[in-house]
């Protein structure tokens, strides 16, 4: 019978959740659901230098915002626990015997200023390590350890052949043993190094896929002799393609916000996020398609869809999405989010939410640039006779005056301030004085937003405002254009 299909995202606490920490995440959980597996969450907090604290809130709440639930955890328990790599000292302290014991790694009792002082050997040479503690005799070493000796405990890597593994994405990978670092396993202060934690805590937690950034590529061959010399099954390896900007370099902070919390500062919708990070890497197949919710992915994503070449993260493809999600939303839901934007810009002063969001819905990209957006509706701007002149409509200030003083009484005299009222008063307005539309609209338009281009119309402008801010505005207006 075969495995259950088991993945993990183990995060370090060490900082905020990067695009490339989040796409590994969203495969891990979509490799395991995909397969009817399990998908667990653990923190690896054994690097206590670079702990940051509320790191570990943040990631708690980026997978809940995302909705990446995991089935085993440190808040939720599980068969395997704990899931705190700090609560786990006892194990790696155990397989390190463990290892010396069975020959396959050795106490090494170099300073911190011995090691320092270490150079390069010559090129084609081992560089690196000296090995130096290797060739003592393990009774004496052993000796040493209990006296309490400080030291570290190292692997014994072979010093000749070769390591071969087989990845999911890049195929057979052959590395030459001697190559290879005497890699510390278990440092002074008892904590593992991050490679030891790892292989131990996979296998413990019963871990079928490790999947990770193609960065780890050179630390797998130091796994797979741990394995082998612990008599484990390894676990099949998937190393996720380089995350790159659009100038082909390592998306870094010059490309823009690289994290989850950024993005959502600038106005992304989570499931757009998570829709962009599902193509940095991977395709669907044959099907063309590029918006998919995340139940979607959890029915086709499949490994064999990752590919090797860099994968390149889009702003211009990540807009895109953001405005399909945007359209796709429920008018509820879309109005109470622009809301929560519009209600403290606004403040005391009342508008129609319910339009707003009607006019904003199919020309917002993302969130964070609404505010600018609606500017002109929040605040009263400062108006300039240019903003009255349009040569394509034939207007200008004069004109617009001219217009406005007629529009005043019969705007002031509307008995319903409404979006059907509204339009018929300014249709009945050009029909009575043989003026054109543009040249109507566009004065009433300017008056009340003080500016040319504006989302909605002036109908639209004018039932968001309301009849008293919009009324005051024209004539403010009036008062300008007869300055």
């Amino acid at each position: 019978m075969p495995k259950l299909t088991k993945t993990r995202f183990a995060p370090s606490p060490t900082g905020i959740m990067h695009i490339g920490n989040l796409r590994s995440a969203l495969y891990e959980y979509l490799i395991a659901r995909s397969e009817g597996g399990k998908f667990l969450l653990r923190i690896e907090d054994t690097d206590r230098e670079r702990y940051v604290e509320g790191a570990v809130s943040a990631i708690y709440r980026t997978l809940e915002t995302c909705g990446l639930f995991h089935d085993e955890g440190p808040d939720i328990g599980g068969p395997n626990g704990p899931y705190v790599q700090s609560e786990r000292l006892r194990f790696y302290r155990q397989y390190a015997e463990e290892l010396v014991r069975s020959g396959h790694a050795y106490p090494c009792f170099c300073t911190v200023e011995r090691l320092s002082g270490l150079r390069e050997g010559e090129e084609g040479e081992f560089s690196g390590y000296d090995r130096r503690c290797r060739g003592i005799d393990p009774a004496e070493a052993a000796r040493r350890v209990e006296a309490g000796e400080p030291h570290v405990i190292r692997q014994k890597m072979p010093l000749d052949g070769e390591t071969t593994f087989t990845d999911a994405v890049y195929g057979t990978i052959t590395v030459q043993n001697k190559e290879l670092e005497d890699q510390i396993l278990l440092k002074t202060d008892g904590y593992p190094t991050y490679n030891f934690a790892n292989v131990i805590d996979d296998h413990l937690m019963e871990v079928t896929h490790v999947v990770r950034g193609s960065e780890y590529l050179s630390s797998t061959p130091k796994y797979c002799i741990l394995y082998d010399a612990l008599g484990w099954e390894k676990p099949a390896f998937v190393h996720l393609p380089l995350i790159v900007g659009e100038d082909g370099k390592k998306l870094s902070k010059r490309h823009g916000s690289t994290s989850f919390g950024d993005l959502l500062k600038d106005g992304y919708l989570p499931e757009a996020i998570i829709n962009m990070i599902a193509f940095l890497g991977w395709a669907p197949g044959d099907d063309t398609r590029e918006i998919f919710s995340l139940a979607e992915l959890e029915k086709i994503f499949s490994v064999k869809g990752i590919n090797k070449a860099p994968a390149v993260f889009s702003y211009s493809k990540l807009d895109w999405m953001n405005e399909q999600y945007i359209r796709g939303l429920s008018h509820d839901v879309w109005r109470e989010m622009i809301r929560k934007i519009a209600d403290p810009l606004f403040g005391d002063r009342p508008y129609e939410a319910d339009m707003l969001a009607r006019v904003l819905q199919p020309r917002v990209t993302k969130l964070g640039d609404i505010g600018e957006m609606i500017r002109f509706l929040t605040e009263r701007l400062p108006y300039d006779r240019e903003l009255f002149s349009n040569k394509r409509a034939k207007l200008d200030a004069s004109l617009a005056l001219d217009i406005l003083r007629d529009l005043q009484p019969k705007l002031e005299s509307l008995p319903d301030w409404t979006e059907e009222s509204l339009p018929a008063l300014l249709e009945r307005t050009c029909e009575e004085t043989g003026r054109k539309k543009g040249q109507v609209m566009g004065s009433l338009r300017v008056a009340l937003a003080a500016q040319q281009v504006t989302p909605g119309g002036a109908t639209e402008t004018a039932v968001i405002l309301g009849r008293s801010e919009s009324l005051a505005r024209l004539e403010k207006a009036l008062a300008f254009l007869n300055g």
